[in-house]
């Protein structure tokens, strides 16, 4: 059965080409093993499970095959650099998009402008690597339904609270209230605390920080408001990163030097409460800009690689893409999980220090992958040169980004837009065409590659050094820059 399935999709895409030579049905056998991760190739069943294999699967080949044979890809010949994309004096932090840091947030007036120039009044916004709802944030404060998802449980958390309105009354009850309990606590404080267990706890965490953020993690679980209490855990998760000793100039968990951890003494319930007033004031301007009658974001944790659900969103049904992708290998660049994991460890989110490897390039064994973009492949030949784990790991990085790239292109409805906000990152000394490649994945999905937009990043949260060859000691700038792609879906495969 499986020999026959995959018999039926070659024949279906050589009778879309008319390809009769043996050299093409190679060629054609090479790219079909790309696109289906060393699924299919020549008839030959590696563990095949479809039932059939559909149109927009031989379509999705029948463009590869294309790619790859002509290499005219229908990109724009360089990125515009332009200097209003900068928005260098912008207040970055309004409304609720500062209640929480987090690594390589979009700055909301990217967002907004894409919105604004792109998006369809009233449309439907989808952001596929929604972080903590900058984008969702932007389309709901301009009036537009969005659905958004992210693997990390705490930047959900964020993007939730980020993005929902609370009756100011109640909340400043709720302020009152804790105001007292702290009071309370710090004077009956008897060390009769049970602090959770989790690996390394000591290592980060001074005994007293960790018997006061206990009493405050308990306080927050007996709130009865849920919008209130979560209000609350965004707020805990910033005072666990200011009282523990982690340098938070860091994304990836690196402990302050002993001296310094002799000096630190923090007032955990004054943080908290600093945290606690600052974001209150943020949620009152959120209330005050916002239209009652437009929905609230629907954030969920789904894998875009894996697919999108049917019953979340529906084929060519969504009118804009606002996002930005993860870099690639968040070990060397940008460390999601690493900034994430004390306050998803205090907050009590399983598989914490999981998350890094969870995303896109996280599992490194795909095989021999083919791009059908010769940009691509020939940096990835020239990273292997060099160091062959590393070209692996880029490799993996862009088979599963391919991946949800072609699910999500399939939720966009034809005339739609996908606007991608994406870095060339470096490794080994090799720069990576990752704008470049997203444009051919599109393009291999159904779209046209309207524009590309460079833009210096004076504001975006990003370390200034990082590790581009993995080998301590062995450091590298990191990206001043950032691109804007933009592709419109002509067709529906």
């Amino acid at each position: 059965m499986n020999r026959a399935i995959n018999n039926h999709t070659m024949v279906k895409t050589q009778e879309k080409l008319s390809v009769h030579t043996t050299d093409k049905e190679d060629r054609m056998a090479s790219v079909a093993k790309s696109v289906y991760g060393n699924r299919l190739a020549c008839g030959n069943s590696v563990g095949v499970s479809d039932s059939h294999v559909s149109d927009r699967d031989a379509m999705m080949q029948v463009r590869l095959l294309q790619a790859e044979m002509t290499s005219e890809l229908m990109l724009k010949d360089k990125p515009r650099l332009v200097s209003d994309w900068d928005y260098r004096t912008a207040n970055t932090k309004e409304y609720t998009h500062g209640i929480h840091p987090y690594p390589a947030m979009m700055i909301p007036q990217v967002a907004r402008r894409l919105i604004l120039e792109y998006g369809r009044p009233r449309g439907i916004l989808f952001d596929p690597y929604c972080g903590t709802g900058t984008t969702l944030l932007e389309s709901f404060l301009a009036g537009s339904e969005s659905v958004g998802t992210d693997l990390n449980p705490l930047a959900r958390l964020i993007a939730k609270v980020k993005t929902t309105p609370i009756d100011i009354n109640q909340l400043d009850l709720a302020l009152e209230r804790f105001v007292d309990f702290g009071f309370d606590a710090v004077l009956s404080s008897n060390g009769r605390v049970e602090t959770p267990d989790f690996p390394n706890i000591d290592y980060w965490f001074d005994g007293r920080v960790q018997r006061e953020l206990t009493q405050i993690r308990e306080y927050i679980d007996h709130i009865d408001n849920t919008h209130i209490a979560d209000f609350f855990r965004v707020a805990l998760s910033l005072t666990i990163r200011k009282t523990s000793w982690t340098k938070n100039s860091e994304f990836k968990l690196v402990r302050i030097p002993p001296e310094r951890m002799r000096e630190h003494n923090p007032d955990v319930f004054a943080t908290m409460v600093g945290i606690l007033t600052w974001n209150r004031d943020a949620v009152l301007q959120l209330n005050s800009a916002l239209d009652q009658s437009v929905p609230l974001p629907s954030i969920y944790g789904f894998n875009s690689v894996a697919g999108v659900p049917r019953n979340i969103i529906e084929h060519d049904s969504v009118d804009l893409i606002v996002t930005s992708p993860p870099y690639g290998d968040s070990r060397t660049t940008v460390a999601y999980g690493q900034f994430s994991r004390l306050s998803s460890q205090w907050l009590g989110y399983k598989h914490a220090n999981r998350v890094d490897s969870e995303l896109m390039g996280g599992s490194k064994d795909q095989g021999d992958i083919f791009f059908a973009y010769e940009a691509l492949d020939s940096a990835i030949r020239e990273i292997a040169n060099a160091n062959p784990k590393r070209s692996r790991e880029v490799a993996s990085f862009f088979a599963d980004y391919r991946k949800s790239i072609r699910n999500v292109s399939s939720v966009v409805k034809p005339g739609g837009y996908a606007c991608y906000v994406v870095g060339n990152r470096t490794v080994n000394g090799v720069q990576i065409p990752t704008a470049e490649a997203t444009a051919a994945f599109f393009e291999m999905s159904g779209y046209r590659h309207v524009d590309m937009f460079q833009r210096n990043i004076p504001n975006k949260r990003m370390p200034s050094v990082n590790s581009p060859t993995n080998v301590p000691g062995m450091l590298g700038s990191t990206m001043k820059s950032e691109y804007i792609v933009i592709c419109q879906k002509t067709t529906s495969l």
